[in-house]
């Protein structure tokens, strides 16, 4: 089988995105910046000192935007922590680099308390 056979081929099975009307394409999108802004807002007050590590998962719990936040993204946003240390820290408490804040378990969260504390 020739490479391109093979690429459309592969191409017939991949999933297409859903078809959407102008208007519920125009409503996604406001609804993804909406949630690209909050994130970048909680972010910054992060990286400002502002809020706490318990205060982050405070929030998450009752907020369904924050809560859908890359654990590795807070992290990466506290002060003094960088790329490299956030991933350290996340591997020795056992999270994966994709966990979101609300899949964190009850242990991890307790070990990024004591780690932030």
């Amino acid at each position: 089988m020739h490479h391109k056979q093979a690429a459309q081929n592969y191409s017939l099975y991949m999933a297409s995105p859903p078809k959407l009307t102008d208007a519920q394409r125009r409503a996604a999108l406001k609804k993804a910046a909406e949630a690209r802004r909050v994130r970048a807002e909680l972010k910054a007050r992060i990286k400002m000192g502002s809020l706490s590590m318990r205060q982050v998962l405070e929030i998450s719990d009752q907020n369904e935007i924050i809560s859908r936040t890359k654990v590795l993204a807070i992290l990466e946003s506290m002060p003094k922590i960088g790329k490299v240390k956030a991933r350290r820290l996340m591997e020795s408490i056992g999270i994966a680099e994709s966990r979101r804040l609300r899949g964190l378990g009850d242990q991890q969260r307790a070990a990024l308390l004591a780690e932030f504390n």
